[in-house]
C-alpha cells in the first residue's frame, strides 16, 4: 500500500499558530524544523527551560481555546501571529516577552494561570511527546471522524505535521515500531497520539464546537495520528509517496 504526502504544517510557537509549508528537510533524531520551537510558560509552570517538560506547564488550546484561531510564520527568530481578534504580531519569542504577553493577554480566559513567560529548549521542539517527534496523520481517519459526527471538520483541529492520502483509515495505528519512508526520509513509529479538548475547538473562530473526542471513542479510544522518529533525515515535499518498510 502506498500514499502520498498531501500537507506539510509547523508551529512555530506550541499552541500559538500554525503554518503550511510545500516541503521541509527533516534531521535524524529531531523534531521537524521551526516545529514548537518555543512554548509559553504559564504563571503556574515550573519549566524552566532546561529540558523537555509535559504540556501540563504551558498555555494550550485545551485551556484557552482562542488561540485556536491563531496562524503563524517563522521567520528566522522572529515570528508574526494572526488571529481574527488581534493585530498582526511580528516579535523575537527569545527577546520581546513582554510584546507578545500584551499582545495575547486578551485571547486567555481569567479564570486560567497567565502566560507568563517564553522558553525554548535547546536542540529540540517541545512536541507533547517526551521524544522529538513528527506526527504522521491519515486524511481517511479525518474523514472518519467527519462521516461519524455528519459534519465537516478542519485539518488544523489535529494541529499535525505531516498528512498523507491514499491510504485505508486508522491504517497507521497498524505501523507502531515500523518505518515509514517518505521521499528518502525514514521515520520510525512510536505511538498513537492521545488526543485533548483542543480538538473540539474550531481552528477559524477559535470556538469549542465539536465533540471530536465522543467521535473517537466510537472506536474505543481518543487517539488520532501517531508520533514518529526520524531515522534517516532528508527531503519531503507534497507528493512524495509513503510507504511502509
Amino acid at each position: 500500500m502506498r500514499g502520498a504526502v498531501t500537507s506539510l504544517w509547523r508551529h512555530p510557537i506550541k499552541s500559538h499558530g500554525r503554518e503550511q509549508l510545500s516541503s521541509v528537510t527533516l534531521i535524524p533524531g529531531q523534531t521537524m524544523p521551526g516545529d514548537r520551537v518555543w512554548a509559553v510558560a504559564h504563571e503556574a509552570s515550573k519549566a524552566d527551560g532546561s529540558e523537555w517538560v509535559s504540556c501540563a506547564n504551558f498555555s494550550r488550546v485545551a485551556k484557552a481555546p482562542e488561540l485556536m484561531a491563531m496562524t503563524a510564520q517563522l521567520n528566522g527568530d522572529q515570528v508574526t501571529l494572526m488571529h481574527p481578534k488581534r493585530p498582526d504580531l511580528t516579535f523575537a519569542p527569545d527577546t520581546q516577552t513582554q510584546l507578545f504577553l500584551d499582545w495575547v493577554k486578551p485571547l486567555m480566559p481569567e479564570n486560567r494561570a497567565a502566560s507568563a513567560r517564553i522558553l525554548r529548549v535547546p536542540g529540540r521542539g517541545m512536541t507533547d511527546s517526551d521524544f522529538p517527534s513528527v506526527t504522521l496523520c491519515n486524511a481517511a481517519s479525518h474523514r472518519a471522524v467527519e462521516a461519524q459526527m455528519g459534519q465537516d471538520l478542519s485539518i488544523s483541529r489535529w494541529r499535525g505535521n505531516l498528512w498523507f492520502e491514499g491510504l485505508p483509515e486508522w491504517v497507521e495505528f497498524d505501523w507502531m515500531g515500523r518505518d515509514v519512508q517518505i521521499g528518502d526520509v525514514i521515520l520510525r513509529v512510536r505511538e498513537r497520539t492521545d488526543r485533548c479538548a483542543a480538538t473540539t475547538t474550531n481552528p477559524e473562530t477559535g470556538v469549542r464546537d465539536a465533540d471530536t473526542l465522543a467521535a473517537l471513542q466510537t472506536w474505543g479510544h481518543k487517539d488520532f495520528s501517531v508520533r514518529a522518529e526520524v531515522i534517516q533525515g532528508g527531503d519531503i515535499r507534497i507528493g512524495d509517496e509513503v510507504t511502509t518498510l
